[in-house]
């Protein structure tokens, strides 16, 4: 773990940040407050960031590589919510909100680097600076509404039109997610999915 001025390659890091979907349009004053509260660090393939049921809470930003959310029951069955990777983000914010623990584990799907910073931290931060609050907001509810979406995708669309729709909706990410995760995200074994990738392809 490291603060952004300690960094050896802080130059790159404060780059990608100015890339994110929510702090792209900061001004310089907003970053000068934000940036020292960010903490930059490094996570392995399949190391937990977040673990479900935790109940101390952080805002990630992902620099490098991809997360994704996972949702497990009692006898250890999981289903993957959603994965982020460069200029996305993930957060407990709704859990915090809600005064709940976090409802799902956030794992690293490769080697991820993050920039992170405590939940209450960032409340505080949006709290003074209104802008950057309406459209972390918005990003929050779209990403609850994709989750809600593609759970419910899972029970309306056959193996094809998942494969398809996530296809058309993730295509920056589609050749970037193991086929195990991918398989997993579509509730498909490895084999299926490599049939229908292959079937597909034919049909282009």
């Amino acid at each position: 773990m490291a603060s952004i001025a300690n960094h050896p390659q802080s130059n790159t890091v404060r780059l990608q940040l100015k890339q994110n979907l929510i702090l792209g349009d900061m001004s310089p004053a907003d970053w000068e407050e934000l940036e020292p509260l960010l903490d930059i660090v490094d996570y392995g393939k399949g190391e937990l960031l977040v673990r479900q049921g935790d109940t101390e809470m952080e805002q990630f930003f992902v620099l490098d590589g991809m997360l994704k959310r996972v949702v497990s029951n009692p006898e250890g069955h999981e289903m993957i919510l959603r994965f982020a990777a460069e200029t996305d983000m993930d957060t407990s914010y709704a859990a915090w909100r809600l005064k709940t623990p976090v409802p799902y584990s956030i794992v690293g799907v490769t080697k991820v680097r993050t920039a992170k910073i405590p939940m209450p931290q960032w409340v505080d931060f949006l709290e003074r600076h209104p802008e950057v609050k309406a459209r972390f907001e918005y990003e929050v509810m779209k990403l609850m509404s994709e989750v809600m979406t593609h759970t419910i995708t899972l029970h309306l669309l056959d193996a094809p039109g998942r494969l398809r729709r996530f296809q058309r909706k993730h295509h920056e990410l589609a050749g970037r997610i193991p086929k195990k995760e991918l398989a997993a995200y579509l509730n498909l074994t490895p084999e299926t999915l490599s049939r229908l990738k292959q079937k597909l392809g034919a049909e282009d």
